[in-house]
């Protein structure tokens, strides 16, 4: 396993880290807790120190908790998030900071995930959404300095509104943030415009989730997939989202001649590619997932010209609608 800094917050943080949502049982259905015991061990075992968790991800933050204890030695560093009190995903413009991060909250929030895990800090406590709009107001700036002050938290990030980094490059270039939390893969390659030259300026550590868009860059999705009722992906892969990626994806492989066994794995080294990304977390619910994302950490960069080839495959797309 390589590392890289999380910006300059002096932390060395593992290029794949460990993406807990789908460990919780929460809204990825057949998830269980045995081997999302068995993946978080065998993460740790293969170098990974970085685990990415919620407080609204039903049960991961206790799993993740007790994982981190029993391996103290193995110094794993643990990021949580804040849900909004207002419970609006994505954060909507004109809202007051007072009615979605309010100090009281965001306090509150971070005791009950520090019970929840057993832990006595979090190394990076984000916030679940954002809005640019709540720079300079509120009292959320002055709550997160006195949770560092406390030494209850280490950083404070953001989980950027998905599929909406212009939402937060103000806040990239304020100096308020410690990292960021961002959707970047090769069907969405947005961030690379603004975001994470930003970021690279200013010093902020990236946190790359979603690099195989919910599995639509694993080969595996097809026209005729289908996904147990109350899984999320029933609304990620509405419609005929499914044939469509099934189409782009054989495009894909096509053109960068290799096989869909192999996808994955470019798109990985893909997010690792851009100079910007400190760590991307991949969910990884089985031990099989585990080995096969954390030995793409082997300093082997792809080429001038698979990235000119992945730079052809950007896919924008409306997911509200």
């Amino acid at each position: 396993m390589r590392y890289r800094e999380l910006g300059r917050s002096g932390l060395s943080v593992s290029e794949i880290g460990y993406g807990a949502w789908g460990i919780g049982e929460s809204s990825w259905v057949g998830a269980t807790r045995d081997e999302s015991l068995r993946a978080l061990n065998r993460a740790i075992d293969l170098g990974v120190n970085f685990i990415d968790t919620a407080r609204g991800y039903g049960e991961s933050e206790r799993i993740v908790g007790q994982v981190v204890r029993e391996r103290a030695g193995d110094e794993v560093l643990v990021a949580t998030k804040v849900p909004p009190k207002n419970g609006g995903w994505p954060a909507a413009d004109g809202l007051d900071p007072a009615d979605v991060f309010p100090g009281e909250h965001i306090r509150g929030s971070l005791e009950t995930s520090l019970a929840a895990s057993g832990l006595d800090h979090f190394d990076v406590l984000q916030f679940h959404v954002w809005n640019d709009e709540w720079l300079g107001r509120g009292d959320w700036l002055e709550t997160v300095a006195a949770l560092k002050q406390e030494g209850k938290i280490r950083l404070f990030g953001v989980s950027v509104n998905d599929h909406a980094p212009e939402s937060a490059v103000a806040l990239v270039r304020s100096g308020a943030v410690d990292s960021v939390q961002v959707i970047y893969n090769v069907f969405d390659q947005a961030p690379a415009d603004e975001f994470l030259p930003a970021c690279a300026e200013h010093g902020v550590g990236v946190i790359v989730r979603v690099a195989l868009d919910e599995g639509g860059l694993t080969g595996r999705i097809t026209a005729d997939t289908t996904f147990p009722e109350g899984d999320f992906r029933n609304r990620y892969f509405k419609g005929d989202r499914p044939a469509q990626v099934e189409r782009r994806v054989a495009a894909l492989v096509s053109d960068l001649g290799i096989g869909q066994d192999a996808l994955a794995e470019h798109a990985l080294r893909f997010v690792l590619s851009h100079p910007a990304v400190s760590t991307v977390i991949p969910g990884m619910r089985s031990v099989r997932n585990v080995e096969r994302n954390t030995a793409v950490s082997d300093g082997q960069p792809l080429t001038g010209k698979q990235l000119a080839v992945l730079a052809e495959h950007r896919w924008p797309r409306n997911f509200y609608c």
